[in-house]
């Protein structure tokens, strides 16, 4: 599918390739690593293309270089400023020490200590305002209107598009075969700077975005013709949870992009999940959404060498926590069962010893004895269980059955 919103990108190949000579020797060349599992699930080729390995842990380095390099010099006298909850800021960061600009990054109060710890190490002078972006972006647009600061848009500029579509040329270079690039939407930097690039060399390969289903501002828009917002867009990827799509970002979309797909937030969670436990990559749910589209719908892309865009690997480690139990749950690992046995001595062990035949590993169990809906001499036993997947969750429910176990929920 093919959307046309305006006839000409305000961003062209020269652009790009400008930006790639002014990124030389200070941005990485990420590696590509395949991925047997997801070739075999696709019936083609699967390649990552590591942007969580690039310098600040994501693609954003590229873009804020390339927009605070083109200020003019009473700009960089004046300092740069930007609002952001972790990616953007580290880049704004690093981008601004190395040109030896100041900078100033407002970050919203609740954001994770260690992505405050690493803006301030890069060089910035971080404030922590808002509760939500909304209110962050309006108190560092109100610090650029006082002070003369140039403010720092994550993606809507042109110079910030231009130098995420450095990504879309290495492609290429790595993978001169590829079909297929998915790379994950939030405002649209990244995707409008890769089909810029990728569309102009070969306009056969097929770009397509994604985003999280509970953020996804682009179908809509796309659909009328013009940017429209998304009232409280809820995902736990937060590099893409972004409520309207940028106005420079949507016009080259609109004109370059193949499709913009969704995907759940199971999908998300389990892909991360696989990133860790297959490619042994620590991937943020927001670089994670190619893979959970690959997941989702493996048969989509099986027409040749696909290669999925992995933004960013910066995720706080309580977080990581909660969405790799998520994945786990989503992917069948975990069980939950509740059943009656004789409230006796052995009773229980007599249960686990069910258990172990069939390798399930017991994480928590506990009992209730006061519903009145059981008899004198039962107890109800809940028992929360690891396993192997679906399949094996199957097996254990066969065996309680077989042994006599009435399994309750």
């Amino acid at each position: 599918m093919t959307y046309r919103v305006q006839p000409v990108p305000q961003v062209i190949l020269d652009d790009v390739r400008g930006a790639q000579k002014m990124l030389s020797g200070v941005s990485r060349v990420t590696a590509m690593e395949g991925s047997r599992h997801l070739t075999s699930l696709v019936g083609a080729p699967v390649h990552l293309k590591c942007e969580n390995l690039q310098r600040t842990g994501s693609f954003k380095l590229r873009g804020a270089y390339v927009r605070i390099a083109g200020l003019r010099p009473e700009q960089r006298a004046a300092g740069v400023v930007a609002a952001s909850a972790g990616n953007h800021a580290q880049g704004v960061a690093l981008a601004s020490s190395l040109l030896g600009v100041r900078s100033t990054v407002f970050m919203p109060v609740g954001a994770p200590l260690p992505k405050v710890a690493a803006t301030q190490e890069y060089g910035a002078e971080v404030r922590l305002e808002g509760h939500v972006v909304d209110e962050t972006l309006a108190a560092a647009q109100e610090y650029a209107d006082r002070t003369g600061a140039v403010f720092i848009h994550p993606f809507d500029h042109r110079d910030i598009i231009a130098g995420q579509g450095t990504v879309g040329l290495e492609i290429l270079e790595q993978c001169p075969e590829v079909r297929t690039i998915l790379v994950g939407v939030g405002g649209g930097g990244l995707a409008a700077g890769v089909a810029v690039a990728v569309k102009a060399l070969r306009p056969d390969v097929k770009v397509i975005g994604v985003q999280a289903a509970g953020a996804a501002a682009y179908p809509p828009s796309l659909q009328v013709g013009h940017p429209v917002s998304v009232d409280r867009p809820v995902t736990m990827a937060d590099g893409i949870k972004v409520g309207r799509p940028g106005d420079v970002p949507f016009a080259i979309i609109g004109e370059l992009l193949d499709d913009v797909r969704t995907v759940s937030e199971d999908a998300l969670s389990s892909a991360l999940l696989l990133c860790l436990e297959r490619a042994k990559l620590v991937v943020e749910p927001a670089g994670c959404a190619p893979v959970a589209a690959l997941l989702s719908e493996p048969e989509r892309y099986g027409g040749g060498p696909v290669v999925a865009v992995l933004s960013g690997g910066n995720v706080d480690p309580l977080l990581l926590q909660r969405i790799l139990r998520h994945g786990m749950a989503a992917a069948g690992r975990y069980l939950s069962l509740r059943l009656r046995v004789a409230d006796a001595p052995g009773a229980l062990a007599g249960l686990l010893g069910v258990l172990s035949t069939v390798d399930a590993n017991v994480l928590d169990v506990s009992h209730v004895r006061t519903d009145p809906r059981l008899g004198l001499t039962e107890v109800e036993v809940e028992l929360h269980l690891e396993t192997k997947g679906p399949e094996h969750c199957k097996e254990v429910a066969r065996t309680l059955h077989a042994a006599g176990y009435r399994v309750m929920g």
